[in-house]
Protein backbone atom coordinates (compact mmCIF):
# COMPACT_ATOMS: atom_id res chain seq x y z
CA UNK A 1 0.00 0.00 0.00
CA UNK A 2 1.69 3.43 -0.81
CA UNK A 3 1.87 6.42 1.76
CA UNK A 4 -1.15 8.93 1.80
CA UNK A 5 -0.56 9.72 4.95
CA UNK A 6 3.24 10.58 6.38
CA UNK A 7 4.25 12.26 9.73
CA UNK A 8 7.73 12.88 9.05
CA UNK A 9 10.50 13.30 12.11
CA UNK A 10 7.95 15.05 14.11
CA UNK A 11 8.63 15.97 17.22
CA UNK A 12 6.67 18.51 19.55
CA UNK A 13 7.30 20.55 23.05
CA UNK A 14 5.16 22.04 25.25
CA UNK A 15 7.43 24.18 27.55
CA UNK A 16 10.07 21.45 28.65
CA UNK A 17 7.70 18.55 28.01
CA UNK A 18 8.25 16.60 24.65
CA UNK A 19 5.31 15.66 24.03
CA UNK A 20 6.31 13.87 20.82
CA UNK A 21 10.02 12.63 19.97
CA UNK A 22 10.98 12.25 16.07
CA UNK A 23 8.02 10.48 15.19
CA UNK A 24 7.83 9.03 11.62
CA UNK A 25 4.78 6.93 10.32
CA UNK A 26 3.24 6.12 7.28
CA UNK A 27 -0.04 5.58 6.46
CA UNK A 28 -1.56 3.86 3.54
CA UNK A 29 -4.89 5.50 1.74
CA UNK A 30 -7.90 3.94 2.91
CA UNK A 31 -7.00 1.97 6.20
CA UNK A 32 -8.11 1.94 10.10
CA UNK A 33 -4.57 3.05 11.73
CA UNK A 34 -4.57 3.46 15.54
CA UNK A 35 -2.49 5.33 17.56
CA UNK A 36 -2.36 3.69 20.79
CA UNK A 37 -1.00 4.30 24.49
CA UNK A 38 -1.24 5.46 27.87
CA UNK A 39 -2.56 8.78 28.79
CA UNK A 40 0.42 11.47 28.13
CA UNK A 41 1.81 9.07 25.10
CA UNK A 42 1.79 12.09 22.49
CA UNK A 43 -1.05 10.12 20.50
CA UNK A 44 -3.46 13.00 20.56
CA UNK A 45 -0.92 15.73 20.15
CA UNK A 46 -0.18 13.96 16.94
CA UNK A 47 -3.70 13.38 16.08
CA UNK A 48 -3.90 17.84 16.92
CA UNK A 49 -0.97 17.85 14.57
CA UNK A 50 -2.78 16.18 11.65
CA UNK A 51 -5.73 18.25 12.45
CA UNK A 52 -3.86 21.55 12.02
CA UNK A 53 -4.73 22.15 15.61
CA UNK A 54 -0.69 22.28 17.10
CA UNK A 55 2.32 22.71 14.64
CA UNK A 56 5.34 20.72 15.25
CA UNK A 57 8.81 22.32 16.31
CA UNK A 58 10.57 19.95 13.57
CA UNK A 59 9.24 17.08 11.12
CA UNK A 60 6.41 17.47 8.69
CA UNK A 61 2.89 16.15 7.41
CA UNK A 62 2.88 14.94 4.14
CA UNK A 63 -1.03 14.26 2.53
CA UNK A 64 -1.28 12.25 -0.66
CA UNK A 65 2.36 14.01 -1.21
CA UNK A 66 1.18 17.61 -0.22
CA UNK A 67 2.94 19.54 2.47
CA UNK A 68 0.44 20.25 4.72
CA UNK A 69 2.53 21.17 8.22
CA UNK A 70 1.42 24.62 8.28
CA UNK A 71 -1.85 24.70 6.46
CA UNK A 72 -4.54 26.01 8.84
CA UNK A 73 -7.29 23.23 9.93
CA UNK A 74 -9.96 24.50 7.83
CA UNK A 75 -7.79 24.54 4.95
CA UNK A 76 -6.92 20.31 5.43
CA UNK A 77 -8.96 17.88 3.90
CA UNK A 78 -9.73 16.68 7.26
CA UNK A 79 -12.55 16.42 9.79
CA UNK A 80 -12.20 14.96 13.29
CA UNK A 81 -14.62 13.00 15.59
CA UNK A 82 -14.33 14.28 19.75
CA UNK A 83 -14.82 11.88 22.44
CA UNK A 84 -17.10 14.79 23.72
CA UNK A 85 -18.90 14.94 20.49
CA UNK A 86 -19.30 18.35 20.40
CA UNK A 87 -22.72 18.36 18.67
CA UNK A 88 -25.12 21.53 18.69
CA UNK A 89 -27.63 21.12 21.51
CA UNK A 90 -30.06 23.76 19.90
CA UNK A 91 -29.96 21.61 16.47
CA UNK A 92 -31.42 18.43 15.24
CA UNK A 93 -29.98 15.43 14.65
CA UNK A 94 -30.77 16.44 10.63
CA UNK A 95 -29.27 20.07 11.25
CA UNK A 96 -26.17 18.96 13.28
CA UNK A 97 -25.22 16.95 10.12
CA UNK A 98 -26.20 19.36 7.60
CA UNK A 99 -24.33 22.30 9.09
CA UNK A 100 -20.77 21.67 7.43
CA UNK A 101 -22.49 21.20 4.17
CA UNK A 102 -24.48 24.58 4.79
CA UNK A 103 -21.89 26.95 6.01
CA UNK A 104 -19.57 25.38 2.95
CA UNK A 105 -22.37 27.19 0.85
CA UNK A 106 -24.06 23.51 -0.98
CA UNK A 107 -27.03 24.07 -2.74
CA UNK A 108 -29.64 22.82 -0.48
CA UNK A 109 -30.83 19.87 -3.00
CA UNK A 110 -27.59 18.26 -3.37
CA UNK A 111 -27.20 18.80 1.11
CA UNK A 112 -30.36 17.76 1.56
CA UNK A 113 -29.63 13.96 -0.93
CA UNK A 114 -26.40 14.06 1.11
CA UNK A 115 -27.70 14.50 4.60
CA UNK A 116 -30.17 11.19 4.06
CA UNK A 117 -27.31 9.60 2.64
CA UNK A 118 -25.50 10.00 6.03
CA UNK A 119 -28.52 9.66 8.29
CA UNK A 120 -28.96 6.20 6.36
CA UNK A 121 -25.31 5.36 7.01
CA UNK A 122 -25.57 5.48 11.08
CA UNK A 123 -28.87 4.68 11.08
CA UNK A 124 -30.32 7.14 11.98
CA UNK A 125 -32.94 8.18 9.74
CA UNK A 126 -35.63 7.75 12.60
CA UNK A 127 -34.23 10.20 15.14
CA UNK A 128 -33.60 13.02 12.54
CA UNK A 129 -35.61 15.34 14.30
CA UNK A 130 -34.56 14.65 17.55
CA UNK A 131 -31.98 16.78 19.60
CA UNK A 132 -28.87 15.58 20.45
CA UNK A 133 -30.25 15.35 24.78
CA UNK A 134 -32.77 12.63 23.66
CA UNK A 135 -29.94 10.27 22.18
CA UNK A 136 -28.41 7.90 23.90
CA UNK A 137 -24.34 8.17 24.06
CA UNK A 138 -23.88 5.79 20.92
CA UNK A 139 -26.27 7.88 18.99
CA UNK A 140 -24.95 10.98 19.45
CA UNK A 141 -21.63 9.52 18.20
CA UNK A 142 -23.09 7.93 15.59
CA UNK A 143 -24.29 11.95 14.59
CA UNK A 144 -20.68 13.39 15.14
CA UNK A 145 -19.41 10.37 12.22
CA UNK A 146 -22.00 11.73 10.21
CA UNK A 147 -21.08 15.19 10.71
CA UNK A 148 -17.25 14.79 9.84
CA UNK A 149 -18.07 12.36 7.05
CA UNK A 150 -20.37 14.48 5.14
CA UNK A 151 -17.67 16.69 4.42
CA UNK A 152 -15.84 13.98 2.11
CA UNK A 153 -12.72 14.66 4.27
CA UNK A 154 -9.41 12.38 2.84
CA UNK A 155 -8.79 11.83 6.18
CA UNK A 156 -11.08 11.66 9.52
CA UNK A 157 -9.67 11.50 12.83
CA UNK A 158 -11.37 10.05 15.56
CA UNK A 159 -10.25 10.58 19.11
CA UNK A 160 -10.98 8.18 21.21
CA UNK A 161 -14.36 8.51 20.22
CA UNK A 162 -15.64 5.47 22.19
CA UNK A 163 -14.30 6.18 25.45
CA UNK A 164 -17.33 7.85 27.42
CA UNK A 165 -19.52 4.72 26.69
CA UNK A 166 -20.19 1.10 28.50
CA UNK A 167 -18.21 -2.06 27.26
CA UNK A 168 -21.02 -3.77 25.20
CA UNK A 169 -22.09 -0.20 23.35
CA UNK A 170 -18.27 0.41 22.93
CA UNK A 171 -18.01 -3.82 21.12
CA UNK A 172 -21.38 -2.66 19.09
CA UNK A 173 -20.09 0.58 17.88
CA UNK A 174 -16.85 -0.81 16.71
CA UNK A 175 -18.39 -3.31 14.68
CA UNK A 176 -20.62 -0.35 13.27
CA UNK A 177 -17.09 1.51 12.48
CA UNK A 178 -15.76 -1.25 10.52
CA UNK A 179 -19.04 -1.23 8.31
CA UNK A 180 -18.98 2.39 8.20
CA UNK A 181 -15.52 2.53 7.07
CA UNK A 182 -16.58 -0.62 4.27
CA UNK A 183 -19.04 1.58 2.62
CA UNK A 184 -16.85 5.37 2.03
CA UNK A 185 -13.05 4.39 2.16
CA UNK A 186 -11.95 6.97 3.87
CA UNK A 187 -8.53 6.52 5.81
CA UNK A 188 -9.11 6.77 9.29
CA UNK A 189 -6.53 7.64 12.10
CA UNK A 190 -7.87 6.52 15.84
CA UNK A 191 -6.73 7.23 18.61
CA UNK A 192 -7.13 5.16 21.59
CA UNK A 193 -5.53 3.86 25.02
CA UNK A 194 -7.61 0.71 24.90
CA UNK A 195 -5.75 -2.34 23.04
CA UNK A 196 -9.15 -4.31 22.17
CA UNK A 197 -10.32 -1.66 20.30
CA UNK A 198 -6.99 -0.72 18.60
CA UNK A 199 -6.43 -4.77 17.86
CA UNK A 200 -9.69 -5.40 16.73
CA UNK A 201 -10.47 -2.14 14.42
CA UNK A 202 -7.00 -1.38 12.63
CA UNK A 203 -5.14 -2.62 9.68
CA UNK A 204 -1.99 -1.21 11.15
CA UNK A 205 -1.23 0.05 15.10
CA UNK A 206 1.71 2.65 16.04
CA UNK A 207 2.82 1.96 19.98
CA UNK A 208 3.82 5.36 21.28
CA UNK A 209 5.57 5.78 25.03
CA UNK A 210 6.38 8.65 26.11
CA UNK A 211 6.36 10.75 23.04
CA UNK A 212 8.48 7.97 20.96
CA UNK A 213 7.49 5.25 18.45
CA UNK A 214 8.12 1.60 20.31
CA UNK A 215 6.50 -0.25 17.13
CA UNK A 216 4.49 0.07 14.67
CA UNK A 217 3.04 -2.59 12.25
CA UNK A 218 -0.23 -5.08 11.42
CA UNK A 219 -2.17 -6.17 15.05
CA UNK A 220 -0.59 -9.26 14.36
CA UNK A 221 2.87 -8.06 14.38
CA UNK A 222 2.52 -5.88 17.33
CA UNK A 223 0.81 -8.81 19.07
CA UNK A 224 2.67 -11.75 18.28
CA UNK A 225 6.29 -10.09 17.36
CA UNK A 226 6.39 -7.50 20.14
CA UNK A 227 10.19 -5.79 20.24
CA UNK A 228 10.32 -4.38 23.40
CA UNK A 229 9.31 -5.61 26.95
CA UNK A 230 6.49 -2.14 26.71
CA UNK A 231 5.00 -3.69 23.44
CA UNK A 232 4.78 -7.06 25.57
CA UNK A 233 3.41 -5.69 28.58
CA UNK A 234 0.69 -2.88 26.94
CA UNK A 235 -0.56 -5.26 24.41
CA UNK A 236 -2.38 -7.88 26.00
CA UNK A 237 -0.78 -9.29 28.96
CA UNK A 238 1.99 -11.51 29.36
CA UNK A 239 4.71 -13.64 30.95
CA UNK A 240 8.00 -12.54 31.30
CA UNK A 241 11.13 -15.15 32.14
CA UNK A 242 14.31 -13.46 32.57
CA UNK A 243 17.61 -15.10 31.89
CA UNK A 244 20.67 -15.32 29.85
CA UNK A 245 21.38 -16.62 26.18
CA UNK A 246 23.40 -19.78 26.08
CA UNK A 247 23.34 -20.62 22.43
CA UNK A 248 21.49 -20.26 19.10
CA UNK A 249 19.77 -22.63 17.16
CA UNK A 250 19.88 -21.00 13.86
CA UNK A 251 18.95 -17.21 13.00
CA UNK A 252 15.45 -17.70 14.10
CA UNK A 253 16.21 -19.16 17.57
CA UNK A 254 17.93 -19.45 20.56
CA UNK A 255 18.56 -20.72 23.81
CA UNK A 256 18.00 -18.88 27.28
CA UNK A 257 18.76 -20.13 31.37
CA UNK A 258 16.14 -19.18 33.28
CA UNK A 259 17.82 -19.64 36.60
CA UNK A 260 16.20 -22.93 38.28
CA UNK A 261 13.57 -23.10 36.12
CA UNK A 262 16.09 -24.71 33.21
CA UNK A 263 17.12 -24.18 29.71
CA UNK A 264 14.36 -22.94 27.14
CA UNK A 265 14.20 -22.13 23.64
CA UNK A 266 12.40 -19.24 21.98
CA UNK A 267 12.00 -17.40 18.92
CA UNK A 268 14.87 -14.42 18.43
CA UNK A 269 14.76 -11.75 15.42
CA UNK A 270 18.57 -12.32 15.19
CA UNK A 271 21.28 -14.34 16.62
CA UNK A 272 22.38 -12.98 20.38
CA UNK A 273 25.74 -13.31 21.96
CA UNK A 274 26.24 -15.61 24.56
CA UNK A 275 25.46 -14.25 28.30
CA UNK A 276 23.02 -11.23 26.48
CA UNK A 277 20.82 -10.95 29.60
CA UNK A 278 17.13 -11.29 28.03
CA UNK A 279 13.56 -11.57 28.77
CA UNK A 280 11.14 -14.38 27.23
CA UNK A 281 7.68 -12.97 26.82
CA UNK A 282 4.86 -16.27 27.15
CA UNK A 283 1.39 -14.42 26.09
CA UNK A 284 -0.78 -16.68 28.59
CA UNK A 285 -3.04 -18.12 26.14
CA UNK A 286 0.19 -20.04 24.88
CA UNK A 287 0.32 -22.29 27.72
CA UNK A 288 -0.69 -25.68 27.80
CA UNK A 289 -1.26 -28.10 31.22
CA UNK A 290 -0.73 -31.41 31.71
CA UNK A 291 0.01 -33.89 34.32
CA UNK A 292 3.48 -35.25 32.87
CA UNK A 293 6.14 -33.29 31.65
CA UNK A 294 5.84 -32.53 27.58
CA UNK A 295 9.68 -32.24 26.93
CA UNK A 296 11.60 -29.28 26.50
CA UNK A 297 10.45 -25.46 27.40
CA UNK A 298 8.53 -27.42 30.41
CA UNK A 299 8.26 -25.94 33.72
CA UNK A 300 6.73 -27.88 36.74
CA UNK A 301 4.01 -25.29 38.60
CA UNK A 302 1.80 -25.30 41.47
CA UNK A 303 -1.84 -23.66 40.39
CA UNK A 304 -2.49 -21.00 43.22
CA UNK A 305 -5.79 -19.57 42.03
CA UNK A 306 -8.21 -20.05 39.90
CA UNK A 307 -10.23 -17.85 38.01
CA UNK A 308 -13.70 -19.06 36.10
CA UNK A 309 -14.59 -17.33 33.17
CA UNK A 310 -17.61 -19.48 31.35
CA UNK A 311 -15.40 -20.85 28.37
CA UNK A 312 -11.91 -20.50 29.69
CA UNK A 313 -10.41 -20.14 33.30
CA UNK A 314 -7.35 -17.76 34.25
CA UNK A 315 -4.69 -19.71 36.05
CA UNK A 316 -2.12 -18.27 38.90
CA UNK A 317 0.66 -20.95 39.10
CA UNK A 318 4.06 -20.39 41.15
CA UNK A 319 7.34 -22.44 40.39
CA UNK A 320 9.82 -21.04 43.01
CA UNK A 321 9.98 -17.35 43.19
CA UNK A 322 7.85 -17.23 39.22
CA UNK A 323 4.78 -16.23 39.34
CA UNK A 324 2.74 -17.47 35.75
CA UNK A 325 -0.68 -16.21 34.36
CA UNK A 326 -2.18 -19.05 32.20
CA UNK A 327 -5.07 -18.84 30.29
CA UNK A 328 -6.78 -22.27 29.37
CA UNK A 329 -9.98 -23.59 27.86
CA UNK A 330 -12.25 -25.29 30.51
CA UNK A 331 -13.24 -27.77 27.87
CA UNK A 332 -10.21 -28.80 26.75
CA UNK A 333 -7.89 -28.31 29.49
CA UNK A 334 -9.88 -29.40 32.68
CA UNK A 335 -11.66 -32.08 30.78
CA UNK A 336 -9.49 -34.57 33.21
CA UNK A 337 -10.81 -32.42 36.18
CA UNK A 338 -6.72 -32.18 36.97
CA UNK A 339 -6.64 -28.16 37.04
CA UNK A 340 -7.60 -26.88 40.30
CA UNK A 341 -6.34 -24.55 43.09
CA UNK A 342 -3.61 -26.66 44.62
CA UNK A 343 -2.82 -28.97 41.68
CA UNK A 344 0.98 -29.58 40.48
CA UNK A 345 0.78 -29.47 37.30
CA UNK A 346 3.70 -29.15 33.86
CA UNK A 347 3.16 -25.87 31.66
CA UNK A 348 4.38 -25.77 28.70
CA UNK A 349 5.02 -23.70 25.42
CA UNK A 350 5.81 -24.03 22.04
CA UNK A 351 9.39 -21.97 21.03
CA UNK A 352 7.83 -20.57 17.99
CA UNK A 353 5.26 -18.64 21.03
CA UNK A 354 8.06 -17.44 23.03
CA UNK A 355 9.54 -13.92 21.74
CA UNK A 356 13.13 -12.79 22.88
CA UNK A 357 13.40 -9.43 24.07
CA UNK A 358 17.00 -8.03 24.94
CA UNK A 359 17.07 -6.47 28.40
CA UNK A 360 20.83 -5.59 28.14
CA UNK A 361 24.09 -5.86 25.78
CA UNK A 362 26.38 -8.87 26.07
CA UNK A 363 30.16 -8.67 24.89
CA UNK A 364 30.19 -11.01 22.24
Amino acid sequence: MTDFLVFENISKCFGSARAVNDVTLRIGKGEIFSLLGPSGCGKTTLLRIAAGFETPDSGRILLDGRDITHLPPNERPVNTVFQNYALFPHLSVRDNIAFGPRIAGIPKARRSADVEAMLKLVKLELHAGKKPQQLSGGQKQRVAIARALINKPQVLLLDEPLAALDLKLRQHLLMELLTIHREVGTTFIYVTHDQTEAIGLSDHIAVLNEGRLEQAGSPREIYESPRSSFVASFIGDTNFLTGEVTGNDGASFCHVSIGSLGEFTASAAAPLARGASVRLSVRPEAWSLSQTAAGRNSIRARVEEVLYLGANSCLTLSAGTQRLVVHCSNRQEDGDGFVHRGAEVWASFHPEDAVVLLSSPATP
